[in-house]
């Protein structure tokens, strides 16, 4: 099971990459564990300058941008 954290302030976003993550897992049959991320000490602690920010068993994969369905597949798959 993939552990991953959506970091973001809770706007558009990173509701829609959070949207993005949960859609495409379940379309993969992957088993998940997503975690919203607001606390804006925790988001500078993992080290992301612009939201939304998105870490995969603890390792950040993006930031800045809502990923595109075909990168949120990418991630999930690696």
């Amino acid at each position: 099971m993939k552990s991953i954290k959506i970091y973001g302030s809770g706007c558009h976003n990173c509701n829609e990459t959070m949207k993005r993550f949960e859609d495409t897992a379940k379309a993969l049959g992957l088993e998940v564990a997503i975690e919203k991320v607001t606390d804006l000490e925790q988001i500078m602690l993992a080290g992301i300058m612009s939201t939304p920010g998105v870490a995969i068993d603890g390792e950040v994969k993006h930031t800045g941008s809502v990923p595109t369905p075909d990168r949120v597949t990418e991630l999930l798959q690696s």
